[in-house]
């Protein structure tokens, strides 16, 4: 599943608020039995949202122009 940066806020704020049932983006429903597991989950999709952000490849811009030599 590709994670988002909402499904990442929403299990933030059920770890935050002792809550073990997480609603994701796709509609799915999760019920995780400690905090443990949650903690691994949120790192899991943090570690990919990280990785997806590091293959985007910033654009370049070449300029072109003479110099001139006084």
């Amino acid at each position: 599943m590709a994670w988002s940066q909402t499904d990442l806020d929403r299990i933030d704020t059920a770890i935050a608020n002792n809550v073990r049932e997480v609603v994701y983006s796709d509609g799915r429903k999760v019920s995780y039995q400690d905090a443990d597991k949650m903690l691994q989950v949120r790192n899991a999709i943090k570690a990919e949202l990280l990785a997806s952000a590091s293959q985007i490849v910033p654009r370049t811009r070449a300029t072109r122009g003479t110099m001139r030599r006084p």
